[in-house]
């Protein structure tokens, strides 16, 4: 059986963070997602993603991201229940990421490159600009094989 999620959107507002009684962290946050078609008023609509993530991820999350921020989720679906104040029985539903990619820093709204994951290690002295895999030969697209 599969139950996977990958979403890219915007976060709606800042995510929240707090730790349980144990001291683990865990983060929650809202992805608005745009569907990819119209609707009959001609502008787009989109869903609005309920995510929690947990641990160190989720301390980077709630220090790298805020709202409006672009973000990458993978993770599953996960569907709970509880009784409301009028006594109704109540659905949430959530992704549990696995993983979150920053597809934009905090508070500049432009594309760049994201902190590195928990299983990265830094980026080399001299940062993201240099370009360790330049031959110094300049190709055209009529050189690539495929």
């Amino acid at each position: 059986m599969i139950n996977r999620v990958v979403l890219v959107g915007r976060l709606t507002r800042d995510p929240e963070m707090r730790y349980t009684r144990s001291g683990i962290a865990v983060t929650r946050f809202t992805l608005a997602c745009d569907r990819p078609f119209s609707g009959q008023d001609g502008k787009r609509e989109a869903d609005f993603i309920d995510c929690v993530v947990w641990r160190k991820q989720a301390e980077n999350v709630s220090k790298y991201l805020s709202k409006g921020s672009m973000a990458g989720v993978d993770g599953r679906l996960q569907i709970s229940s509880y009784e409301g104040q009028d006594g109704q029985k109540r659905y949430r539903a959530e992704v549990v990421a696995d993983g979150v990619r920053f597809l934009s820093s905090k508070g500049d709204g432009r594309d760049s490159a994201p902190p590195p994951r928990d299983d990265e290690a830094p980026p080399a002295k001299g940062g993201f600009d240099q370009q360790p895999y330049s031959s110094g030969i300049d190709l055209s697209d009529d050189d690539l094989p495929f």
